[in-house]
């Protein structure tokens, strides 16, 4: 009798996201209580697809684009800050938000190389950023946090510079929001149930027993 498939799970995201760094830890951690097997891939989406190469600082951009005050935005910060501690991610003082297409076309070929390096280079890439404060829109940071996490370093400078994964990176952008997604993170899973935002670990957890419950029946 043959083995079932994985659960396929496309996580839907972007590098800048912050609630996209509590839903994959939330959703990691979701995956080792429920002893679920599952396969990830991490697909592209940009927050903010115009960003200039240099960036912008986080306050204003942050404040014009959604219409908070300061004062809003830094008990957002807050609570950022409190669903992100039990799960184990530390957000630091981000200042500037940066272009991240580039991480995106990085992760692609990261994905190319293996599951599990791909997944390495997202935690991080969302670890360089909201942890760091890093600009993750520069080539050497990149290709640094490549070779830190087991990728050659020559390649993904090579990958970076030429401009390669491109076309395939705007591709996926694309056939993920003419499919209605239009905020992240999106979690996608067998293709067909969509989980959106950064769900607490429960959640997470009852959508993979059903699924493993459904995939042994």
């Amino acid at each position: 009798m043959a083995m079932p498939a994985p659960i396929r799970i496309d996580f839907v995201s972007d590098v800048s996201c912050p609630w996209c760094a509590i839903g994959l830890n939330a959703l990691e951690q979701a995956i080792r209580t429920s002893g679920a097997d599952v396969e990830i891939h991490f697909q592209p989406f940009e927050l903010n697809p115009q960003m200039a190469p240099d960036g912008e600082d986080a306050t204003e951009h942050l404040v014009r684009k959604y219409g908070l005050t300061p004062q809003q935005l830094e008990r957002n910060r807050e609570m950022i800050r409190a669903r992100g501690a039990p799960l184990g991610f530390v957000f630091g003082q981000r200042r500037r938000i940066h272009n991240t297409f580039d991480a995106h076309r990085l992760l692609h070929w990261a994905g190319i190389e293996g599951a599990d390096l791909q997944r390495a280079l997202k935690h991080a890439l969302l670890r360089a950023y909201h942890s760091e404060g890093e600009d993750v829109g520069m080539h050497d940071v990149l290709a640094r946090i490549a070779g830190s996490v087991g990728l050659d370093a020559k390649r993904a400078r090579a990958v970076l510079d030429s401009g390669e994964y491109s076309e395939e990176v705007r591709a996926q952008e694309r056939y993920y929001t003419e499919r209605g997604i239009q905020a992240v993170p999106a979690v996608i899973f067998n293709e067909t149930q969509l989980v959106s935002g950064g769900q607490p670990v429960e959640l997470f957890e009852q959508v993979l027993r059903q699924l493993s419950g459904a995939r042994s029946s």
